[in-house]
């Protein structure tokens, strides 16, 4: 953990769980009882100030969903997150309202994000039109340039709209709408999964330097487990809902202590021949269970080589193993 960061967290996830009630199915009656999809399930973390948590994990562990609750976007069913101190699901409209001037957010699609009908002008200064009513035209303007250079885009692109944009152009805008309102805390859910390899780079570079110049914390999801370990600080795995395994980046990926974390690592390709054919790949069994039926005791028993009778009975939860490491196995 960089030597910058405060000792206080200014976000506390806490036993947070967000539950979808689902119906029974197209031919359920209606009587039929409804099923509970457990999409987060008890997920807790710390935040600190200029850090970077990477969280990874499968398609459908509950990354998004996770992210969404944190912004209220989607409402948590239970635990607790705590922004600077303030339990955010006790606050009101109004405290939201002045919270998401410090949490911002990146999109996964950064042409999907644009809205089609404005300006890249309206579209990073709408932010401030919102939270910022007092600031003139000629102000916000004067700050969308300023963002728009920070960002490596031109000011001749100001009055064009999303469609003449590239990928990466589209989320580099997307990134100056996130960063105008100076806010604390960038939630980036999967930023780069939809551009190419040479773009992902250029992103990843520009975000870290935007990091270090204004002192962002940053929450960056993703599934590539070698994107996350050039930007992140520490790591949190999800499985089916669950943390799995929560780590500094060196400790993850030298000694990772989690059989599920074990298995995405090995599949990291290697970009030397020899070493790429002669690495062993740890292949999971089975298919992902489905959320709506998870199994009993530890999540993940289903598919682990390591698995004893005991996993079936009795849910992990994180403990800690030293300094850098915590796991939810009880094999660790």
């Amino acid at each position: 953990m960089p030597e910058s960061i405060a000792k206080q967290p200014i976000l506390s996830v806490r036993d947070v769980k967000v539950h979808f009630q689902v119906k029974g199915g197209d031919k359920a009656w209606p009587w039929t009882p409804k099923k509970v999809l457990k999409a987060v399930d008890g997920v807790s973390f710390d935040l600190y100030a200029g850090e970077t948590l990477g969280v990874v994990g499968e398609s459908g562990c509950g990354k998004s969903t996770l992210s969404r609750a944190i912004l209220n976007l989607i409402p948590a069913t239970g635990g607790e997150i705590v922004w600077m101190g303030k339990d955010l699901r006790k606050g009101s409209e109004r405290d939201w309202h002045a919270v998401r001037r410090d949490i911002q957010m990146i999109f996964q699609d950064p042409l999907a994000s644009l809205n089609p009908r404005m300006t890249i002008a309206q579209i990073i200064g709408e932010p401030l039109r919102v939270h910022r009513p007092e600031l003139s035209g000629d102000e916000v303007l004067k700050r969308v340039k300023a963002m728009m250079a920070k960002v490596g885009l031109r000011e001749q692109m100001i009055n064009r709209y999303p469609h003449e944009f590239s990928g990466g152009q589209c989320q580099r805008i997307g990134i100056a709408r996130a960063l105008i309102l100076e806010p604390k805390l960038i939630i980036c859910d999967e930023p780069v999964s939809a551009l190419d390899v040479s773009i992902q780079a250029q992103i990843i570079n520009l975000l870290k330097e935007l990091q270090r110049e204004m002192g962002l914390a940053l929450i960056f999801i993703a599934h590539d487990l070698a994107v996350v370990k050039h930007i992140s600080d520490r790591i949190l795995v999800m499985y089916l809902g669950r943390e799995m395994e929560l780590a500094g980046k060196q400790a993850l990926y030298a000694k990772p202590s989690h059989p599920y974390t074990r298995a995405l690592l090995s599949a990291i390709p290697i970009p030397d021949p020899a070493l790429e054919r002669a690495k062993q790949i740890q292949l999971l069994g089975g298919d992902l269970p489905s959320p709506l039926n998870p199994p009993s005791g530890c999540v993940f028993r289903t598919r682990c080589p390591l698995a004893e009778a005991r996993c079936a009975s009795e849910v992990p939860t994180l403990r800690r193993l030293d300094a850098a490491t915590q796991s939810a196995c009880l094999l660790a």
